[in-house]
């Protein structure tokens, strides 16, 4: 597993692991939160993402795009992948929209594993019910 430092966009975030990548900076991450059990995403955070996606240094087509789903530990460990499973398809589903291949895009569902956040707060049950969108730009 590999540490990337991060520069954040919103939110409190120190570290993110990423498994099977190669180290390199990360520009930007950008997270999408949801209600438990749940993988919609409101109508404000996609405008947010779109928001996100605009503002790439050098255009969104100089980046990989990493969405990283997180779940908290409610419910059984099967279950929160495939809610991972959901939320990273649904997120991906707006980055498509937006004029993204999939060939760009990088799916990492982490379910209720390696949480950033403490599950046994409140506070960290509803930080950890997130997408993270990472922009990694591409070293030519």
């Amino acid at each position: 597993m590999l540490a990337l430092r991060i520069l954040l966009i919103g939110i409190t975030l120190c570290f993110i692991s990423l498994q099977g990548l190669q180290a390199q900076e990360v520009t930007l991450v950008k997270s999408v939160f949801f209600g438990g059990g749940s993988y919609y995403i409101d109508p404000a955070q996609i405008e947010e993402v779109k928001a996100f996606i605009e503002q790439a240094p050098g255009g969104i087509a100089r980046h990989q795009v990493v969405v990283s789903s997180h779940t908290d530990n409610i419910g059984g460990a099967a279950y929160n992948q495939w809610l991972s499973g959901m939320r990273s398809e649904t997120v991906s589903g707006v980055l498509h929209k937006l004029g993204l291949s999939p060939d760009q895009i990088l799916i990492q569902n982490n379910g209720q594993q390696n949480p950033y956040y403490d599950n046994q707060t409140l506070h960290g049950r509803l930080a950890n019910r997130r997408v993270d969108i990472i922009l990694l730009p591409i070293v030519l």
